[in-house]
């Protein structure tokens, strides 16, 4: 095995900003990079592009429209079965077999405005898709696999991973009905989240700003909704680097036109 440089972005349509991220792997020179709502069908995802970038290996999960999840290697990608955990069955999880690691990518859906699945059926769906993954992960425990989760989850699970605890309580992405679904799913595949395994809990992190923020510096009113996960088999490789092997490239989204998700990247070691 070897060490590994993995990066998770939602990149919000890969045709469009393709050149993006031709620029910022010249920077970070990930191994590894995770995509979602990457708003293309398989045949349409920029192979070439990515190619020019230094990746070889390719697993996408297209649809037509929105949605959708990809991953670009520079190592051989074993193609695993999917795991069926999208109830619609929309393109918004894959997994792969990568360096010694079991990756799994997720676009978990956003949820629309109204935190009650009763009167909102996009919220019903989020609701039904994080059931369905504690499920999933429960019943895969006792095989000691060393799993790694990326992705953009759509939630903020702590005090400290969104602007606003108190004025965000209610509002889709840190509602509790949210966050005690996502701490079940990590209790159910005894999970650690790296990012808060190596950064402090009091530490405000964030990984999204609005694009309805008109200067989204100034007013730094972020989420982290963007979460690197590992399984107890792959937790040491997962920490070996420490806090300087992981990092949210926040000024990529001050870029020209850009995602209001910026990249997530963590070393793995050996």
């Amino acid at each position: 095995m070897a060490a590994l440089r993995l990066a998770s972005w939602n990149i919000n349509s890969v045709r469009l900003r393709a050149p993006m991220v031709a620029e910022w792997v010249k920077q970070a020179d990930p191994d590894v990079l995770c995509l979602q709502e990457i708003k293309c069908q398989n045949h349409e995802f920029p192979e070439g592009t990515f190619r020019e970038m230094g990746f070889s290996h390719f697993h996408v999960r297209g649809m037509k429209g929105m949605h959708g999840v990809a991953i670009a290697s520079k190592y051989e990608l074993e193609d695993l079965p999917d795991a069926d955990l999208c109830p619609k069955g929309e393109a918004r999880h894959q997994r792969v077999g990568v360096e010694g690691l079991e990756l799994h990518n997720f676009y978990i859906p956003a949820g629309g405005d109204e935190p009650d699945p009763e009167t909102n059926p996009r919220f019903a769906h989020k609701m039904e898709f994080l059931a369905r993954i504690e499920a999933y992960f429960a019943s895969r425990k006792t095989e000691n696999a060393p799993l790694v989760l990326v992705g953009d989850f759509n939630i903020a699970p702590y005090e400290h991973d969104v602007w606003s605890h108190k004025q965000l309580l209610k509002v889709v992405s840190h509602t509790p009905v949210e966050t005690d679904a996502l701490e079940r799913i990590r209790l159910a595949g005894e999970f650690s989240d790296i990012a808060r395994e190596l950064v402090p809990m009091d530490e405000k992190l964030y990984s999204w700003w609005s694009y309805r923020a008109r200067d989204w510096r100034k007013a730094n009113r972020g989420r982290r909704l963007d979460h690197i996960w590992a399984a107890p088999a792959a937790r040491d490789r997962a920490l070996a680097t420490g806090r300087d092997g992981f990092q949210i490239w926040e000024d990529v989204r001050g870029w020209e036109k850009p995602s209001d998700h910026a990249p997530v990247v963590l070393d793995f070691g050996d």
